[in-house]
């Protein structure tokens, strides 16, 4: 090789990384803290020995379709026999306690609410196991002030969760959570602080999640320690309402060919199992379905996915999106409950878990920020409760930000809205357009999916999914 060539040469792989190190820039990691299972944080706004709330340590995480899942996704989240992993009334007693005016404060303040909006949006908040490593934005307690740092949750960690899904509250300190903004397929975990790497930690089973498009009537869980037994949580109790329901127990997958993106995701729910999507990007709600992988009529236990195929859209394997995936910040008006469960992750009445100290007004609508719009209630069934009529009022419109919440959740028992996580490959070019997932009514399914209440505020939009069997205590 000539001198000449070999500078040549020299000069392009120059240019190349120089391209290489401004795409970096442009798109940077972001710094993750790993929260193991058991370990105390540092700087916790409630003292991690007071008893709140404990973790179970032998879950492992669950395999998952995308790194994005929707907070009424079947079988997120997950649950066991002795459900009193979170404490919820002495949580709201410290935090109303005179003595802890500051420290309330600052932790209404991370959840837009007023320190006297507390008890309420207690009352609508429901403990479960997390069955996924889980990305949130956490917060510590320092110098009178909230402090938020993006954080990767255990697997196996209490916490409590919205009305449409979304985690809200780490049960061992009391430290709220919100909702992950950062890009799930760029971050850097850091395990330090007594966090060392968990055993069956895998990058790729890490997940982020958005709030459901309605507010949740249930949580459709599944024992950690026994797989096969599911059950369902009324949202805003605390394990004394549970039903349980059979998750081998096989659902059919229903014809969705036409039926819009919105529409299908919601039946799948309905059916106790979870929809995926072909492409980097969530198809539009309006767009049309024209297959599913597998087809109608196959049988799945509770919480399979089942791939969507739309018009315009292309297919691509699973494994979550791309691009980055914010949630929107809460709404600075005040509501209880930012939109979400995702969440919000929001739903039945605050006194409904039967919690002692439970305020006895009416829950907030969904999203527990004010001034959202509303979304007509839909109907569905949930996993091992009889089917409920057909909803009467139309598909729920888009999300729309701050609306106070309005009255209290329908008393059917629609099961949680559809995954918004990618699955499996399928057929067409990739469709990129972005989700504004909005319920749809359909006919109640007959099967023991997870339900979710109907809203009558906005749902909220963000992102992220994970992997693992588990075994393991309280939910």
């Amino acid at each position: 090789m000539t001198l000449r060539a070999f500078m040549h040469r020299i000069a392009v792989l120059a240019i190349f990384s120089l391209l290489l190190s401004g795409c970096e820039k442009g798109n940077p990691l972001t710094v993750v803290k790993a929260v193991a299972a058991g370990v105390p944080s540092l700087a916790p706004f409630f003292e991690e020995n007071s008893g709140l709330g404990r973790d179970t340590t032998t879950v492992r995480s669950q395999p998952v379709q995308g790194s994005l899942q929707q907070g009424d996704t079947p079988g997120l989240y997950g649950g066991s026999k002795q459900p009193t992993i979170c404490d919820v009334a002495e949580l709201e007693r410290f935090l109303t306690d005179p003595r802890n005016h500051k420290k309330a404060q600052a932790w209404a303040g991370v959840l837009n609410i007023g320190t006297d909006g507390i008890p309420e949006y207690l009352d609508r908040l429901t403990p479960v196991l997390l069955r996924h490593d889980t990305l949130v934005k956490n917060h510590d307690y320092k110098k009178e002030k909230a402090v938020p740092y993006n954080s990767l949750l255990q697997a196996g960690i209490s916490i409590l969760v919205d009305e449409r899904g979304l985690p809200a509250v780490k049960c061992s300190c009391g430290n709220p959570l919100r909702p992950f903004e950062g890009d799930t397929g760029r971050i850097s975990v850091q395990f330090e602080d007594g966090n060392k790497k968990w055993a069956g930690y895998q990058r790729e089973s890490v997940v982020a999640v958005k709030p459901a498009p309605r507010k949740l009537a249930r949580i459709a869980l599944v024992d950690v320690q026994e797989p096969a037994r599911g059950i369902n949580r009324p949202v805003g109790s605390t394990g004394e309402k549970d039903t349980t329901f059979p998750t081998k127990k096989r659902r059919t997958v229903p014809d969705l060919a036409g039926r819009t993106f919105a529409r299908a995701s919601r039946e799948l729910v309905d059916a106790g199992l979870a929809a995926g999507y072909a492409g980097q990007g969530v198809p539009p709600d309006g767009v049309k379905v024209t297959a599913t992988d597998p087809p109608a009529g196959t049988q799945l236990p509770f919480g399979q996915y089942v791939m969507l195929t739309v018009a315009g859209g292309g297919t691509s394997t699973s494994g979550g999106e791309t691009g980055p995936t914010t949630t929107p910040p809460p709404s600075s008006s005040g509501a209880k409950t930012p939109p979400t469960s995702t969440p919000p992750k929001s739903g039945p009445s605050g006194s409904s878990g039967g919690r002692p100290g439970a305020s006895s007004s009416p829950p907030p609508s969904s999203s527990s920020r004010p001034g959202g719009s509303s979304s007509p209630p839909s109907s569905s069934t949930a996993p091992g409760s009889p089917p409920p009529g057909k909803a009467s009022s139309p598909p729920s419109p888009p999300p729309s930000k701050s609306s106070p919440p309005t009255g209290a959740p329908v008393t059917s028992s629609p099961p949680p809205p559809p995954a918004t996580t990618s699955a499996p490959a399928t057929r067409e070019p990739p469709s990129s357009a972005p989700v504004t997932t909005r319920p749809a009514t359909s006919p109640p399914a007959t099967s023991e999916p997870a339900t979710t209440e109907p809203a009558k505020t906005e749902p909220a939009t963000s992102e992220p999914a994970t992997d693992g069997p588990s075994t393991t205590v309280a939910a």
